[in-house]
């Protein structure tokens, strides 16, 4: 349990969430036999205290990294109920993330309880898991990665309406501040031909880790895919983009076979997309201003307000990137009928509040850099469009 503790305590560090030493560390507690922890901190006889109150055996407890204690900070003090996000990560997986007030174990065991993570201003952010040290890891993530869209997507449309404060004004122009630069150069990542099916895995297991290290998703997920012949090679549903060996099902077009039931969610849409255009490979990512942007919309009397991720019917799109509304999984709202046509005419598409798609031809290459280059138009756009209302 300590080893897993260590693992993804590291996890949260290289993602940048958290510095990887010192008195702000990630805190990562584990109960097997005995309760354990990454490492020696005063606040872990506090926390300790969950696991008696709460039915948990594993712990996670953050203080961000910066911008991200900058804004959840900002976020907590302005709504010390909860923090409600809107991108889909959040609709699908947290609903809301608890604000506590206190840093006891009473008190945050009561919104645990009810809730996967919770905020604790001033102090970080903590989740609790049932199986295993990934499930707060997770939460966490996704936390800090909703409330980064929140923050900026929000900050937007109060420019639009001419509704910023001071308060508003002074803690964005920190968060810009120290926002890190963006990385402009993809990785060279292996090239075709990929005859067999060897190949083919060791070429997604490749582009998933770079995926994750370059930062274009939350936490882990997403999804990747490669069409070898008649077989559509998929990563399993939950999987790590950064850990597929092992994780990655063969699901062939004609559905002969019941590998489908553990791939990813979104198996439908990348069949389809094979089916309708002549790619070979399919990468799905978080990246955050991308996501940002699909948000960003000037219609405030729009009748589909609130239901955008699923009824948006505005022709929207990034430098011809089209962005479509649409649900994971394949239900009558599902991203399944939205996705594949918007790809087969770009081959790339966003998905409303979601994320990114990005298909090539042969190798990975082009969808990487792709999804590189379209997070950092969304970047630069954010500002150009932030600008007009200066």
């Amino acid at each position: 349990m300590k080893t897993l503790c260590e693992k993804y305590a590291a996890k949260l560090a290289a993602q940048g969430l958290a510095p990887a030493t010192g008195p702000d560390a990630p805190l990562v507690g584990g109960l097997d036999a005995d309760l354990v922890w990454n490492r020696e901190d005063p606040r872990t006889a506090e926390l300790a205290g969950l696991f008696s109150r709460l039915s948990i055996n594993s712990l996670v407890f953050v203080r961000p990294a910066e911008p991200y204690r900058t804004i959840l900070d900002f976020l907590a003090a302005r709504n010390p109920e909860a923090i409600r996000p809107e991108d889909t990560e959040t609709r699908t997986f947290l609903h809301d993330i608890p604000v506590c007030a206190d840093f006891t174990a009473e008190a945050m065991a009561a919104q645990l309880k009810r809730r996967k993570v919770i905020v604790i201003p001033g102090r970080g952010v903590a989740a609790c898991g049932t199986v295993s040290p990934e499930q707060g890891f997770v939460s966490v993530s996704s936390a800090v990665f909703a409330t980064f869209v929140l923050f900026f997507s929000d900050y937007l449309a109060r420019a639009r309406r001419i509704e910023l404060d001071d308060g508003y004004a002074e803690a964005f122009a920190r968060v810009v501040r120290l926002l890190p630069e963006p990385r402009t150069a993809p990785p060279q990542l292996m090239t075709s031909p990929f005859l067999d099916e060897e190949s083919v895995l060791a070429a997604m297991a490749e582009t998933g880790r770079q995926v994750v290290g370059f930062g274009l998703v939350d936490s882990f997920f997403g999804n990747i895919s490669y069409r070898l012949g008649e077989t559509v090679h998929i990563s399993q549903t939950g999987s790590s983009l950064d850990e597929l060996e092992g994780c990655i099902d063969p699901c062939p077009l004609d559905g002969s076979t019941t590998n489908g039931l553990t791939a990813s969610s979104e198996l439908t849409a990348h069949e389809d997309i094979y089916r309708s255009a002549d790619f070979d490979c399919i990468l799905h990512g978080h990246p955050r201003f991308t996501v940002i942007m699909s948000m960003d919309c000037e219609r405030d009397d729009c009748p589909n307000r609130g239901r955008c991720h699923i009824h948006c019917t505005e022709c929207r799109t990034v430098d011809g990137v089209p962005i479509v509304p649409g649900e994971v999984g394949t239900g009558p709202t599902g991203l399944c009928h939205t996705l594949p046509p918007a790809m087969a005419r770009n081959g790339a598409a966003i998905v409303h509040g979601h994320g990114l798609f990005t298909a090539g031809k042969t190798d990975f290459n082009v969808p990487f850099a792709r999804l590189l280059e379209i997070e950092n138009r969304c970047r630069d756009l954010y500002f150009e469009r932030l600008a007009q209302y200066a």
